[in-house]
């Protein structure tokens, strides 16, 4: 077995596209990328479910390059920051998907502005979950063009436009178009889709790199009735019976989840069939580089190909997902490519597929692909990848992983556990993770809990781990700035509670600010409004008849500073705080 290899810190040199007739003169190619929410490895035809409908997306991997060893983190931020910068995500800030953890630092360098530094037009639609206020939402971070939700999903408390909407928050939403709220009709995936198409229309005739980050399949499992109906008569955990592979139990209400997944996934099939036909239409498909990924395992319990665990968990069901890609002027199509890859090698190739310059001044985890796609070996082919999550940091040794070639050692025990506490697989013999060889190989996995220790007290120690990213109060790139719950820190699980303590990291400017406290419910009258903003503390009275759910402070002063901002509302014995709060300078 290697030694500690890591994902290199040096970015892979350039290199030359293949010489074809079609590609020769191309340096910038188009690149749409594609990324879907909590859609695991089997929520496709072309990996053996029987029952949901791809025909488009599975199609596509047929003339594709196939990454069949392709991981992401477990969840979705950590994912989405990797594939943006090429880094782990606890580098450039991103340790959750709520309770503050969900920021990536503004330093970091995105995809889009390698891209754009190279002549690009930029537009990103869908999820960003990488920050919802300034200097960290997608059109501070490169993109010419942004139209997303807030936070990890729509109809989740951070977006605070759809939350309220409850079983019809997919339909009809307000979303952010470039930092400004603007109302839209229609289905959610349809409405990101069409955008996403209009954007490629509009730069045509000039190198393009659109963003198309779908939140379906995530909760809440809402789609429109007419792909409902194509799946409401189905038994999901039938037409498995000569399958040898592992099948989880699935539970009444894990077979209608299902039943809604596949909907919804057969409505992004059908808008990625408009999408691609647009790129023929426009006579640009051949000179465009097209991937489809999905960013971690699903969600509930369905079919996953046979391997164990789902979103959340380091086992492969949970961080093994599809991974395609296509360009039709340089790579040859229908390959496989089994050498182990991951979200932190999108950027490194698309800087070389695109001749880009990659960000010279910080580490960068992940490697180009290129030479892979191109037939040729590469010497970091056994590297070593990290897995975790828990929530807020990472716990050591509980649901953490270390793969090294063949070998994956998992940790779901204590922090001074020992090694035979541990779990070990060698997942080319063992791709179920179903045979523990700790006992047996004990000198193995010794190794591999050293490695996994030099990666964990590296990782937690970065920069933007210490000094976490925060958002700017004031500024005239976002005012009035409005503060929610998803970036809210403080107390575990901040969600939609009254009662819980929760507070803002941010960087406060000089200045007068009139303020609005929105609350989940309306609160009593006749209470105390506290804010704390680092040291300065205001309060005010509230009088009045009706209970109310929005309360202003006016001309309330702030000096420059990094702060807490710690607001809240005592009346009848309770510490109520806001669902958020709107904060616009004046002067």
């Amino acid at each position: 077995m290697r030694g500690f290899i890591a994902f290199s810190a040096i970015a892979s040199a350039f290199c030359t596209l293949p010489q074809t007739t079609q590609a020769k003169d191309v340096i910038h190619p188009n690149v749409v990328l594609i990324i879907t929410d909590d859609q695991g490895y089997g929520d496709l035809g072309v990996n053996g479910n029987p029952h949901v409908i791809t025909p488009v997306i599975d199609h596509f991997a047929s003339e594709s390059i196939r990454f069949n060893q392709f991981y992401v983190s477990p969840v979705c931020a950590p994912t989405r920051s990797s594939l943006m910068t090429g880094r782990f995500s606890l580098r450039t800030g991103v340790r959750d998907t709520y309770n503050g953890g969900a920021t990536m630092a503004s330093e970091e360098v995105t995809i889009a502005e390698m891209l754009k530094a190279a002549g690009y037009a930029t537009g990103m639609f869908g999820k960003w979950h990488l920050g919802d206020n300034y200097p960290s939402r997608p059109n501070d971070q490169g993109f010419d063009e942004s139209l997303n939700h807030l936070s990890g999903g729509m109809g989740q408390v951070g977006d605070f436009t759809t939350f309220f909407k409850k079983d019809r928050s997919y339909f009809d939403p307000v979303l952010w178009h470039n930092g400004k709220q603007e109302a839209y009709n229609g289905y959610c995936s349809d409405i990101f889709a069409e955008a996403a198409i209009s954007f490629i229309e509009k730069n045509k005739d000039n190198p393009f790199f659109c963003y198309l980050a779908f939140n379906a399949p995530h909760t809440p499992l809402q789609v429109p009735d007419e792909y409902y109906q194509q799946f409401k008569d189905i038994d999901p955990s039938s037409g498995f019976t000569n399958d040898n592979r592992p099948f989880a139990g699935m539970s009444e209400k894990d077979k209608e989840d299902a039943r809604k997944v596949y909907a919804m996934v057969k409505n992004i099939d059908d808008n990625l069939e408009t999408l691609f036909e647009k790129l023929k239409e426009l006579k640009i498909d051949k000179n465009t580089v097209v991937i489809f990924m999905t960013d971690n395992g699903p969600q509930q319990t369905r079919y996953i190909a046979g391997m164990r665990g789902k979103k959340g968990d380091v086992y492969r069901g949970g961080v093994r997902v599809p991974f395609y890609l296509k360009y039709p002027a340089a790579f040859s199509s229908d390959k496989d490519i089994e050498t182990t890859a991951a979200h932190i090698d999108i950027l490194p190739t698309l800087a070389d597929i695109c001749h880009a310059d990659i960000p010279a001044d910080r580490k960068i985890d992940g490697h180009s692909l290129l030479p892979l796609i191109k037939g040729n070996q590469v010497d970091w082919a056994d590297r070593s990848l990290f897995f975790y999550w828990t929530r807020r940091y990472p716990e050591l040794y509980n649901n953490i992983a270390l793969q090294n070639g063949n070998y994956k050692l998992v940790g779901k025990t204590d922090y001074n556990a020992p090694i035979e506490d541990f779990e070990l697989y060698d997942i080319q013999s063992d791709p179920y993770e179903l045979n523990n060889l700790v006992s047996d190989k004990e000198t193995i996995a010794t190794q591999l809990k050293e490695e996994l220790d030099q990666y964990y007290h590296e990782l937690i120690q970065s920069k933007n781990i210490q000094n976490p990213p925060l958002a700017i109060v004031g500024s005239e790139n976002e005012n009035p700035i409005i503060l929610n719950r998803n970036d809210a820190d403080g107390e575990r699980g901040i969600w939609a509670q009254e009662e819980i303590y929760g507070k803002w990291n941010v960087h406060v400017l000089k200045g007068k600010y009139n303020i609005r406290y929105k609350f989940i419910k309306p609160v009593d009258p006749n209470g105390q409004l506290y804010l704390e903003v680092g040291p300065i503390v205001n309060k005010m009275k509230v009088d009045g008849a009706e209970p109310v759910d929005i309360i202003e402070m006016k001309n309330v002063e702030f000096p420059e500073m990094d702060c807490e901002i710690i607001p809240f509302y005592q009346t009848g014995g309770k510490r109520i705080f806001p669902f958020w709060m709107e904060l616009e300078r004046i002067d």
